[in-house]
């Protein structure tokens, strides 16, 4: 998938804002997000298009919300449902009153920027995290958006294969299931 930078950008900063701020299953395990300090580092890390912001504890709980709004899109897609993933991402836009605006930055040239209302980081990310998926959603490659179909994982993932027939959120588990079919085909005389 290519729609331009920002927009890959800010659509791999939903999956892992998603896979790092809601609980589930990864990769075999249960998973619940780290504590607070570590998961302010992962945040930074993730919201670094931006230069990295100091994300407070009370603006991780708004993040952990946008990531639970953004997770019921991918599996809203992962469900065939794209109406309801539409109808979810619209509500996002409205709460966080995406606007455009046309920047420019780090020699790139003028390109559009989707920024929220302004009141904190999770506007600030809600807003073009849901324009970007926006524009997926809206357009013939919304299959490309899933989650994993490995047992006990539900980490979302956006595939930007050329073939687009990604069905696992890591290699990890990939290999697993792979793994297990063989065993399973060993097993049977």
């Amino acid at each position: 998938m290519n729609f331009n930078s920002h927009t890959d950008a800010v659509v791999r900063a939903a999956v892992e804002l998603v896979n790092a701020f809601t609980e589930g299953e990864r990769r075999g395990r249960p998973y619940t997000p780290p504590a607070p300090d570590e998961l302010a580092e992962a945040a930074r890390a993730i919201l670094s298009l931006s230069g990295g912001v100091p994300v407070s504890r009370p603006e991780l709980d708004e993040l952990a919300a946008v990531a639970r709004d953004l997770r019921a899109v991918f599996e809203a897609v992962a469900a065939g449902d794209v109406d309801a993933a539409a109808g979810r991402v619209n509500a996002l836009l409205d709460a966080t009153q995406a606007r455009p605006r046309l920047e420019r930055h780090d020699g790139e040239p003028w390109h559009v920027h989707f920024h929220g209302r302004g009141r904190g980081v999770a506007d600030m990310w809600g807003a073009p995290c849901a324009t970007g998926l926006a524009v997926v959603i809206g357009s013939e490659l919304q299959d490309r958006l899933g989650v994993c179909t490995a047992p006990h994982c539900d980490r979302v993932y956006v595939d930007t294969s050329r073939n687009g027939t990604r069905r696992f959120c890591s290699t990890a588990c990939q290999n697993r299931v792979k793994a297990a079919a063989f065993r399973a085909r060993a097993q049977t005389p």
